[in-house]
């Protein structure tokens, strides 16, 4: 019943948390799948540059295109990647005092079981945030009949690979070093549970999450925006030397600060959120 509500806690932060962030993901986007297909290049163009032609193009709303599919994604993957996180602890033995690589293991167990559920969801936010224009607008009932009408059951599972992959270097990340981190300032420092420790919790776990999510983000965002009609990539490897040839090792890194700006208060609002809202669902 605990991870239930678990889950239920973490769903409920995170639908909230990606309401604001929302556009910085749709940035972030845009520039990893920057001149795909003969798409605008948005890396030419700089965060500045991106963000004044969307909102001459597209308008200001334009920037929460695809977020139906992004509360969809975030009510079964965060939930499950999160929410899962302490009953997979406890059936592994984890405590405080427990070694990091055992703390990264469960986040990255939590993670991969939510994103293999929530992949569908993220394909389809991939897509219709990635449409420029009028096409952007696209409800994702539309957009989800036709990828299927183009490419069936498998096209909303694109990507599963480096989905799965990312999923697990990013909860094993976010979850690891926020308790790390956490314990070295209660034991260390002798500071008190409460909002401020699980802020600098969360916002030096955002930071490492950057570092080692970024490469896989980048792999996992071009898998899923592929044209139906289109093989540009054969896999993550293909995928991840192709972008490494065209743009060397720094381009895995592309969209480093709109990655960060969203993952550092993301990770803030979620860990918090989920904080507030366990002892409301009874759960210690």
């Amino acid at each position: 019943m605990d991870a239930l509500k678990g889950m239920a806690a973490a769903g409920i932060a995170a639908v909230t948390t990606v309401t604001f962030i929302h556009p910085i993901d749709l940035l972030k986007t845009r520039l990893q799948v920057s001149g795909d297909a003969g798409g605008r290049n948005y890396q030419k163009l700089g965060i500045t540059g991106s963000v004044r032609i969307i909102v001459k193009e597209e308008g200001m709303f334009s920037f929460w295109n695809g977020i139906p599919a992004a509360w969809a994604r975030e009510a079964s993957y965060t939930s499950l990647r999160i929410g899962l996180y302490d009953p997979i602890k406890r059936a592994m033995g984890v405590t405080p005092d427990s070694m990091f690589i055992m703390k990264f293991a469960a986040g990255s167990l939590a993670g991969a079981l939510g994103s293999i559920v929530g992949n569908p969801f993220d394909v389809l936010k991939t897509r219709m945030m990635t449409a420029e224009g009028s096409a952007g607008g696209n409800t994702m009932r539309h957009v989800a009949r036709e990828m299927y009408g183009s490419t069936g059951i498998k096209g909303f599972y694109r990507g599963m690979q480096a989905n799965v992959m990312r999923a697990m270097v990013l909860n094993g990340t976010k979850m690891g070093c926020s308790d790390e981190i956490k314990q070295f300032l209660m034991t260390d420092m002798g500071m008190q549970k409460g909002l401020l420790l699980e802020f600098i919790g969360a916002f030096g776990a955002g930071f490492f999450m950057t570092c080692t999510v970024a490469p896989f983000d980048m792999v996992r965002t071009k898998l899923m925006n592929q044209p139906p009609n289109a093989k540009l990539y054969s896999g993550f490897l293909d995928c991840a030397a192709k972008v490494v040839k065209q743009g060397g090792p720094q381009a895995l890194w592309a969209g480093f600060i709109p990655i960060w700006s969203r993952f550092a208060p993301t990770t803030c609002l979620q860990l918090i959120l989920f904080a507030q809202i366990k002892p409301l669902l009874g759960i210690n």
